[in-house]
């Protein structure tokens, strides 16, 4: 009879199991309506807006990178 030889960690555990649960929480509803946009948006994640910002449950968490001025006029 196979028996392993050493004991499997919760890690790699978790990360063959994992595959399994994102299929159903997308299908069950992951997904929210935000307040501020009225946009889907993942629950409990930060989304990326499309100058580069990310916000967080109404608050902005990360302002986007603007290039220089003369940056923009080089290219």
């Amino acid at each position: 009879m196979a028996v392993p030889k050493r004991k499997t960690s919760p890690s790699k555990r978790g990360m063959r199991r994992s595959h399994h649960n994102a299929e159903a929480a997308a299908q069950i509803g992951s997904y929210a309506e935000s307040p501020d946009t009225g946009t889907l948006v993942r629950r409990h994640h930060a989304t990326r807006e499309a100058d580069g910002s990310m916000w967080y449950r109404g608050k902005m968490i990360k302002p986007a990178k603007i290039k220089a001025d003369a940056e923009v006029a080089a290219e």
